[in-house]
């Protein structure tokens, strides 16, 4: 990775020439190679440019933001870059409120909703081309010969269908604004230290939750694209099962870039960390660190899925027999499983409460601890009304599920957990039973198992639809298909 040059903020970008990274190799720029960099450039700006494909949509959550809060300005920024060591920053993603108004993928980019007349006028204020005059383009370790050509400004208002105007104005803008402000917060600290006199925190709360539940029901567009995603995660756990023998002349982490390669080539990014727990490590609900043995006769827990490049995520998740054959405890325990997630999945429908499918899965969980002898003589119902199955079932049922893998994270209660169902809400549903490897209250051959499933629920009109069903579930299934990969 070269290193020539130092990196760059929004807020210093027209101001003096680019300044060189300390120990640079060369020590100077000399006014001639100044003068020629300016100079000898092909235009390159982009004419007819057609709207991005949810620019429609996009204009469409924003008129709902701008009916719910008539008369306020409405700051949305997408965030800046991360630190990940020194000068060396973490890919970047912009913030779900802002690419869910917008569309754009853009750092350091904010879109404001002026109050006129009644209703909002958008902007969305975003870095233009690399300025050639200051030397920018070409000194900057984010200008456009080392990370790549931005959209002009023009080009930007042609594909987001939104005016768009330089972000290095905003600062100042908004210190001048009038009249009440909402933003949402813990992305952009400069724009919240230009805003800090004019908001206030129970204010920006409300904002962020309207952005949140706005995106409980999911749009003909956001549908599509958690199909989609959903679809290529089907690809990336069909391309682990190939690879499962490399995975265990090596490790957890083989099965992690499988899958991260997976997620690249067809998508954007993974959408969250990929958990690959193999063995006992399937009992750790988030097993991130992905640097275990995977052994024949042991069971893979893989929970992970494809984000699209518009970033909705997929999450799936299927307990595989790493030599492709159930054991017959190992198998007992996974139809147990299974049959929680269906029962769950029975429950997802429109008019239904949200909880529903949560306590019909546990119910069943439930049965199958007491059946098993594991609770004792303790009847289900004093089971359940005691919740003492969750020793081993952990976590609840499911979550919301869009641009962020737990969608919808800061809708009020009773618009989220004790709401009720309609179409277009997409929901995960993943039962589990873990039993730890040194849980001393389980007969032994159960320690190191855990068992988990999981799909993406859409909420349609007369009942649900499974997004990720390309995915076998049943048993018998999975060994079906994982001869049929394994050739």
């Amino acid at each position: 990775m070269s290193e020539e040059l130092a990196p760059e903020t929004p807020e210093t970008a027209e101001a003096e020439p680019v300044k060189q990274r300390k120990n640079g190799l060369y020590p100077g720029i000399s006014d001639e190679l100044a003068e020629s960099m300016k100079s000898g450039w092909a235009d390159t700006e982009l004419h007819g440019l057609e709207p991005i494909a949810q620019a429609s949509h996009t204009a469409a959550r924003r008129a709902a933001l701008s009916a719910r809060f008539p008369g306020e300005r409405l700051v949305v920024p997408a965030g800046n870059l991360k630190t990940r060591s020194n000068d060396t920053e973490y890919a970047f993603r912009p913030s779900t409120e802002y690419a869910y108004l917008t569309g754009d993928r853009t750092q350091d980019g904010v879109l404001v909703l002026e109050p006129v007349d009644g209703g909002h006028e958008a902007t969305v204020y975003l870095l233009p081309r690399s300025d050639r005059e200051n030397g920018e383009f070409w000194l900057s370790g984010q200008g456009e010969l080392w990370v790549g050509r931005r959209h002009s400004l023009t080009e930007a208002e042609q594909l987001l269908g939104v005016p768009a105007k330089d972000v290095r104005e905003l600062p100042a803008a908004l210190a001048e604004a009038t009249g009440p402000v909402r933003a949402v917060r813990g992305h952009d600290a400069g724009v919240e230290a230009a805003l800090a006199d004019k908001v206030t925190a129970e204010r920006d709360e409300e904002l962020r939750v309207f952005l949140s539940e706005a995106r409980l029901v999911k749009d003909a567009f956001e549908i599509t694209e958690l199909q989609k995603a959903c679809d290529a995660t089907a690809r990336g756990f069909e391309d682990v099962v190939k690879v499962l023998d490399r995975a265990e002349a090596t490790s957890e982490r083989y099965i992690e870039g499988t899958f991260f390669l997976r997620a690249r080539v067809d998508g954007n990014d993974v959408g969250y960390g990929s958990i690959c727990a193999a063995g006992p490590h399937a009992t750790t609900l988030h097993w991130v660190r992905n640097d275990g043995a995977v052994r024949s006769g042991e069971l893979l827990l893989l929970d992970a899925g494809v984000e699209t490049d518009e970033l909705y995520t997929a999450d799936v998740t299927r307990t595989l027999p790493i030599n492709g054959t159930f054991s017959p405890l190992q198998r007992k325990i996974y139809d147990a499983v299974y049959e929680a997630q269906e029962a769950g999945i029975a429950a997802v429908k429109p008019g239904g409460a949200f909880r529903d499918f949560h306590d019909a899965a546990q119910r069943v969980l439930a049965e199958k601890l007491v059946e098993w002898g594991l609770l004792g003589d303790l009847s289900v119902e004093k089971v359940l009304e005691l919740g003492l199955q969750r020793r081993w079932t952990l976590h609840g049922t499911g979550h919301m599920l869009g641009m962020d893998v737990h969608d919808c994270a800061a809708a009020r209660t009773d618009s989220y957990v004790n709401g009720t169902l309609e179409p277009g809400v997409c929901l995960t549903v993943e039962p589990g039973l873990y039993f730890q490897a040194d849980d001393l209250t389980v007969p032994e051959e159960y320690r190191g198992i855990g068992v988990r499933i999981e799909d993406d629920i859409l909420v349609t009109e007369d009942g649900n639809r499974n997004l990720s069903a390309a995915l076998p579930r049943r048993s018998d299934e999975v060994e079906a298909w994982m001869a049929r990969l394994k050739g």
